[in-house]
């Protein structure tokens, strides 16, 4: 039997309906991205943790506290801007929580160090939790409190309020697996090797195991 053009246009404009609450449904299912800046010591080592958790779009090598813009890398770890070395983390809130995030974030350090993290010392390289809101502060500083009661010791890493994130140069982005060639103390190097080298010998790693044990987050390496 022929479809009428009534009966035509009426399946038609069913087919277009449900396509289109298909399509709000899966708009509506897919979270907004989200991002959390942290600072903790090498951006290197903070960008290549959270880049291999589920849930993390990417991560960003930056920096962020201070009172100069557009700072480089040698004004920073030279001292006087007031920046952190720190990392910008771009996240789906549908799959991996901000208080995941900072769980796992303060179990991949030293957050009882104040004087900076590892080998590298002085202010650039020391830790913070970065917040745009009474509500991301709220679950930074619970985050901080679960964490003294697990250490069993006083957290020194502060809550401090997010001014601006300043990216830092494509040379410090993805270092630890970048095949370009840096000239180090062993001999040239790609970066990826070079990361690895310096990783292990800032101690970085076994102090994070030393300190939080089981519990301890990426210290397998990255």
């Amino acid at each position: 039997m022929a479809i009428g053009l009534r009966e035509f246009k009426a399946g038609m404009l069913a087919l277009l309906i449900a396509a289109a609450l298909c399509l709000q449904g899966g708009r509506a299912g897919a979270a907004e991205p989200a991002t959390l800046v942290v600072a903790g010591g090498c951006f290197w080592c903070v960008e290549a943790d959270f880049e291999v958790v589920a849930g993390v779009f990417g991560a960003e090598a930056g920096f962020a506290g201070g009172n100069v813009d557009s700072p480089t890398y040698k004004q920073v770890t030279r001292g006087g801007t007031g920046h952190l070395e720190a990392v910008r983390i771009s996240f789906d809130p549908g799959k991996v929580s901000r208080a995941d995030l900072l769980r796992l974030f303060l179990r991949s350090i030293d957050p009882t160090d104040a004087g900076g993290q590892f080998c590298d010392r002085g202010e650039s390289y020391t830790t913070a939790i970065f917040v745009s809101d009474r509500a991301e502060k709220a679950l930074a500083e619970a985050a901080i409190r679960e964490a003294a009661a697990a250490l069993g010791q006083d957290i020194v890493t502060p809550v401090r309020a997010l001014d601006r994130f300043w990216p830092a140069g494509a040379y410090h982005q993805d270092y630890h697996r970048s095949r370009d060639i840096v000239l180090t103390r062993f001999g040239p190097r790609t970066k990826a090797s070079a990361y690895k080298l310096y990783r292990k010998s800032c101690g970085r790693d076994a102090r994070v195991r030393a300190l939080w044990g089981d519990a301890a987050a990426f210290a397998g390496g990255s």
